[in-house]
């Protein structure tokens, strides 16, 4: 049996793992590579291996980190099956048709410089078609199911806390005797609104652990909500407008559930607030469905007949005139919009119109990865381009990690410190500071590279 490391490896983004067991080869996540333009272009590249010799792809959550690059492998020959949670497969659905979407939007714009400049056009990565037919490999189950995918292969999708559907998935494998490799997908924070904690693992013999913040210890969340209403009555002083990118899934949905627990008790700013993303819309009602993911806190709310995602001065935009329109509105408000590492969507349009005013606020609530436009703004570069022109940064920028989807240092130890059964550790997903850092702490283990491979 063998394990091969194709993505986050010494990076975070572009998660793909590679497991061999006879004559079969299974991936675990698909995903496309995010940051710099050379980790970016990496997405264009060959698989480094034959999308149809892979016989299954177990899918730890829907974020394009993960899942992005499941139309591409259709596209070059895959017809296995992708295995996944119930609220993956249709989170899935729509993040794989928008990444499709922003493809063709940004290799069509691409083109016109391309064709201008006399140089060779180029192609999407993939289509909106080749999203939607891969969608048909799709097979989706109920978490701590034991599943059988071969004969001698079984799977069972724990809770990661990361995002609605998310999940650590247990792999056993029987060759001679059975062993079991655990991966952690993402795992979330503790006492993370909306959804349920991370499950603990007592089991092992191999785990992938994910690194993001392996160096990071958040502050404390109950703060968090309360710097943005500072921010809010920041930007009704300044007539000016509130900024947050923020990632269409999970990410605006916590937003929203905080902003409507400071409603409820009459203490939100009256400032109008809009949710600035058709896919955040979407998502949104996958997250009203799948109330089985749903810790005690929200699940009592509904009950007393509180729609946490609804409130006084909340707007969803959908359609594109109203986005521009925001661009006109001259009294204050807050937009919330995606991508939240400003690398694509509506929010490069906001950016664009409102970056280079001092009565803007740009107010960073997630992951920004090394090379984004996101990471440039809130790393203090005064100059960024946005859309091939440069733009001063005047606006003032703000942050709090403790937003993040992921679990900082202490949580992840404690994740680690529930096995009783000394499993060899393998860290990934984590740029290199991260890695080492987790590593020390932990005191074993073993830093992942990219294209390495590993005899279990």
């Amino acid at each position: 049996m063998k394990l091969k490391f194709y993505g986050a490896a010494g990076i975070v983004t572009g998660s793909c793992y590679r497991i061999t067991t006879g004559d079969r080869q299974i991936l675990i996540d698909c995903g496309m590579f995010q940051g710099t333009k050379k980790i970016s272009k990496m997405s264009y590249d060959n698989f480094k291996f034959e999308p149809k010799k892979i016989d299954a792809v177990l899918l730890t959550h829907a974020h394009i980190d993960h899942s992005g690059l499941i139309p591409k492998l259709y596209k070059y020959g895959f017809r296995g099956k992708v295995y996944c949670t119930n609220a993956t497969k249709d989170l899935c659905r729509i993040m794989l048709e928008d990444s499709a979407h922003l493809q063709e939007f940004e290799t069509k714009w691409d083109n016109k410089r391309l064709a201008r400049e006399g140089k060779t056009l180029r192609k999407p990565l993939y289509t909106i078609k080749e999203a939607q037919k891969c969608m048909q490999l799709f097979k989706s189950f109920n978490y701590d199911e034991l599943i059988k995918i071969m004969p001698n292969i079984e799977i069972a999708f724990r809770e990661a806390g990361h995002i609605v559907g998310s999940a650590i998935i247990e792999v056993f494998i029987t060759e001679e005797t059975t062993k079991k490799i655990v991966f952690s997908g993402d795992l979330g924070q503790e006492n993370a609104p909306i959804i349920k904690d991370t499950f603990r693992i007592k089991t092992a013999d191999y785990v992938l652990c994910e690194s993001t913040y392996g160096g990071r210890v958040h502050e404390n969340k109950k703060e968090r909500i309360s710097l943005i209403k500072k921010a809010m009555e920041e930007t009704l002083k300044n007539n000016g407008k509130l900024i947050i990118p923020a990632f269409a899934i999970e990410k605006t949905q916590e937003l929203i559930y905080g902003l409507n627990e400071l409603a409820e008790k009459k203490q939100l700013p009256d400032i109008p607030i809009f949710v600035d993303s058709p896919l955040a819309m979407k998502a949104t009602r996958i997250f009203e469905k799948h109330t089985e993911n749903y810790d005690d806190d929200a699940l009592n709310r509904i009950a007393s007949g509180d729609n946490p995602f609804e409130f006084k001065n909340l707007k969803y935009l959908e359609k594109t005139e109203e986005s521009k329109e925001l661009n006109e509105y001259k009294k204050p408000c807050v937009i919330i919009s995606a991508s939240g590492m400003c690398t694509g969507g509506r929010i490069k349009h906001h950016l664009k119109n409102h970056i280079h005013k001092p009565n803007t606020i740009i107010f960073f609530v997630g992951y920004q990865a090394e090379g984004t436009l996101g990471r440039r703004i809130k790393d203090g570069e005064k100059v960024v381009k946005i859309y091939g022109e440069n733009y001063p940064v005047k606006a003032k920028i703000m942050s709090a990690e403790s937003f993040s989807s992921h679990a900082d240092q202490p949580q992840l130890l404690k994740w680690l410190g529930a096995f009783e059964t000394n499993p060899k550790v393998f860290f990934v997903h984590g740029e290199p500071e991260s890695l080492e850092a987790l590593k020390k702490a932990y005191g074993s283990g073993h830093i992942a590279k990219m294209e390495e491979e590993i005899e279990l």
